[in-house]
């Protein structure tokens, strides 16, 4: 194989914005560090809030803000360094949090409930470090995962279709190019390197309404999910990666 990592990214805030990184932490059967670490829930109260905060068993998609139960949120930023939260809105701060203070994540949670009525209340700003909110959280296969995207596999979708598509509305961990599209579904159940770090192939990602969105936008204009069944007979763009060791892994990097 001779390719390479083109971006790193993280999402802070579980099915919410990403952000980009250099360079990234790697910890075995866990993934990125400060990876979806944060979660909102949704129309529960604070005590059934705790007790999925803690309990990774005890969490329900359904009881979770995404981009699928509300889309509205594609809309906002959320920017998470040195254990500060920072909600944005069209380029500009809404607020900033200390995330180590409960009474603070309250504040971001009442902030964001007063800006979209349309949100199911209540909301609670959820953290859990060591059990970070994964969807695959919720499979007995696989817990905490790492997402590989080949943009070569995107470029054949786009014009396969005829229609732009943005590479964020996958939400991929990492970007990969250099091998053909699609190759990455052969490497399932194999194990590859990254600038030394193993990782386990385990699986394709199967996706959902949220690759409609346009990014930065509510707009779902565009039926992806539709247009990858009738083009491909599968809703999958990507594979699931579990880090098998502890490394770092930076843009750039290559793929054995």
């Amino acid at each position: 194989m001779n390719n390479s990592i083109t971006s790193i990214n993280f999402c802070p805030v579980k099915s919410l914005s990403f952000q980009s990184l250099k360079s990234c932490n790697i910890k075995q059967d866990r993934g990125i560090v400060n990876d979806r670490v944060f979660a909102f829930s949704r129309g529960i109260n604070l005590e059934k809030a705790k007790l999925i905060e803690k309990n990774p068993k005890k969490r329900k998609l359904n009881i979770l803000l995404s981009l699928k139960n509300s889309p509205v949120l594609n809309k906002y930023n959320f920017i998470y360094n040195k254990n500060r939260l920072v909600l944005n809105y069209n380029g500009k701060e809404i607020i900033s949090i200390s995330t180590d203070k409960p009474e603070e994540r309250s504040l971001i949670s009442e902030k964001l409930a007063k800006l979209e009525k349309s949100l199911k209340e209540p909301i609670y700003l959820l953290k859990n470090n060591e059990f970070p909110f994964f969807d695959t959280s919720h499979s007995n296969k696989i817990f905490n995962s790492i997402s590989l995207i080949n943009i070569n596999s995107i470029s054949d979708f786009e014009k396969k279709i005829n229609e732009k598509v943005e590479f964020q509305r996958f939400r991929g961990n990492f970007y990969m190019d250099g091998i053909e599209p699609w190759e990455e579904r052969k490497w399932i159940g194999k194990t590859i390197k990254i600038n030394n770090v193993s990782f386990k192939v385990e699986n394709n990602i199967p996706r959902c309404v949220a690759i409609n969105l346009k990014p930065k936008s509510d707009d779902n204009s565009l039926n992806l999910l539709q247009s990858l069944k009738k083009t491909y007979n599968h809703f999958d763009i990507g594979v699931y990666l579990t880090a098998l060791e502890d490394g770092i892994i930076n843009v750039g990097d290559k793929i054995n």
